[in-house]
């Protein structure tokens, strides 16, 4: 089940950045087979490849594992800016999330 998901996430976030199972084996420093490798099921990432594979995508390992997270490499870049913000600032972006989000079930205060 979870060696499933696993090559699966990769392949979501692989086509998502449109980048080749060969590119990305050959960015991540290893053969030509590799992600194929990954994704066919014939072997899984160590954790530590794991981490790397994180990594290359700009995502933290629970963010890929939370696959409801359609962008999780932009939603990273977002909060990443946030830490960045004062108090002021982020009150303005959160009443710029409650404007657009106007029909959410839930203020995301």
């Amino acid at each position: 089940m979870y060696e499933e998901f696993v090559r699966d996430r990769i392949t979501q976030l692989r086509l998502k950045k449109g980048v080749s199972e060969y590119k990305m084996s050959y960015d991540l420093g290893h053969s030509r087979g590799y992600i194929y490798n990954i994704s066919s099921g014939k072997s899984l990432p160590p954790l530590t490849e794991l981490f790397a594979i994180c990594d290359y995508f700009g995502i933290t390992p629970s963010e890929f594992f939370d696959d409801n997270i359609a962008r999780p490499e932009l939603l990273q870049k977002a909060l990443d800016g946030l830490k960045k913000l004062d108090e002021n600032d982020l009150k303005l972006i959160l009443d710029f999330i409650d404007r657009l989000c106007n029909n959410c079930s839930h203020d995301v205060r």
